[in-house]
């Protein structure tokens, strides 16, 4: 299948259908040609011959008609019974009749009461174009082929140097050191091809190196406030003349910022194309939801929601605590935000995690898109889902939606892919 969708196969093909359609149109003209000058040559000889006996029967009219293998000629009175039937009512001119199963082309000529009809046998004239048809045919069927041979070669001349572009195309990396492609090409479209390529080169390593230059800046300008934010947090902790509510919403500030610095150095390790693989990490799952759901339980103050959190397993996951934060805290997060009255339910078992709220649900027509960037159906920057989407392919994990207006959503996070 992979062959007949390559461009080496199209132009084969489309050659041989060239060939074979060109072949097939001058051999139906030729045939036709040789069967009408050889009806048209039949018709004169015949013609001649009656004239000549014609003449010959009016200065003898008991002259006997001549007659050989091929070619015979009759002289039909009218009313003559013992005629046969197809020759008594035939006009002058050429035509085509069967006697005694046999066919034979017939020259008439009608003189008074008398029709004088030459008869010529058709049957070598039929082997002869039995054999003509069987070498058009071939003729077709060669021309065809050889069509075809020379458009694989063609196809092979053409497509070599596409391919060869494409192969060392492929073993470009785009971190590495930019290769120069359009010198080795000749200056037709294939080299424009590789000169442009040339030059994307050129931009893509330019893009790379400002973003990683950017990557650097950020990583570096978040840390810093984000630091002062958790060392003030610590100090006002301290501080003794703060009542219980302050110190909550001051530990809430101090939660924040730390999950914040994890963030940061999560999303930047996430940026990169490839993770690296020198810091897998190895996460608490449990211990990860029983925090998040702390964390989030200030959204549902003043709500008559009540949260079940089942852990039925409690594995480690081989993943950066700071992404599965993200994608949990996404998913507890929507689960608590849309939910007016009713249950939040978490569940952990060994081969993931399932978020079932009684919320408001999703329409059938957005469930396809929640997980696309910027895409909100209240509202907001809409990047949430979209962010765990890309975690989860990044880890090869699955993340599903099944959502029913009113009656509300479930999400499932699998760890490993079915």
């Amino acid at each position: 299948m992979k062959f007949r969708t390559s461009l080496r196969y199209r132009i084969t093909l489309a050659f041989a259908l060239i060939g074979g359609l060109v072949s097939f149109a001058l051999a139906t003209s030729l045939y036709w040609l040789t069967i009408n000058m050889e009806e048209r040559l039949i018709a004169e000889t015949l013609s001649a011959e009656v004239e000549d006996f014609i003449q010959r029967y009016h200065h003898d009219p008991l002259l006997t008609p001549p007659s050989s293998t091929l070619m015979r000629i009759r002289v039909v009175e009218a009313g003559d019974a013992g005629a046969p039937a197809p020759l008594r009512e035939l006009s002058p001119g050429l035509h085509h009749v069967t006697l005694d199963s046999g066919g034979y082309y017939a020259e008439v000529r009608i003189e008074g009461s008398r029709r004088f009809i030459a008869l010529y046998d058709d049957s070598q004239i039929r082997h002869r174009e039995s054999q003509y048809q069987a070498f058009l045919v071939g003729a077709v069927l060669v021309m065809s082929l050889l069509s075809a041979a020379l458009g694989r070669w063609l196809a092979d001349r053409v497509v070599s140097p596409v391919s060869e572009l494409g192969r060392r195309v492929r073993q470009l990396e785009p971190e590495g050191e930019p290769r120069e492609l359009g010198r080795d090409f000749p200056p037709d479209e294939v080299g424009f091809l590789a000169s442009e390529f040339d030059a994307y080169q050129q931009r893509l390593r330019a893009f790379i190196e400002r973003e990683q230059s950017f990557t650097a800046d950020v990583s570096h300008e978040l840390r810093t406030p984000l630091a002062v934010i958790e060392g003030a947090a610590e100090v006002l902790q301290e501080d003794p003349g703060l009542n219980e509510a302050q110190r909550t919403r001051i530990r809430r500030i101090a939660r924040a910022a730390h999950e914040m610095t994890e963030m940061t150095a999560a999303l930047l390790e996430l940026a990169r194309e490839q993770r690296s693989d020198s810091v897998p990490g190895d996460c608490d799952v449990a211990a990860l939801l029983e925090d998040i759901v702390d964390a989030h339980r200030h959204l549902l103050e003043r709500r008559e929601v009540s949260v079940e959190l089942e852990l039925g397993s409690h594995d480690h996951v081989p993943v950066q605590c700071a992404l599965l934060r993200i994608v949990l805290a996404n998913l507890v997060r929507n689960a608590f935000c849309y939910t007016r009255r009713g249950q939040v339910k978490i569940s952990l078992d060994a081969r993931g995690i399932t978020v079932t709220d009684t919320g408001e649900g999703i329409p059938p027509e957005q469930i396809g898109e929640v997980f696309k960037p910027f895409y909100s159906a209240r509202g907001g920057e809409g990047i949430g889902l979209s962010l765990v989407r890309r975690i989860c392919e990044n880890y090869g994990w699955e993340v599903t939606l099944d959502s029913e207006v009113g009656r509300g959503s479930r999400f499932r996070l699998e760890f490993t892919r079915p």
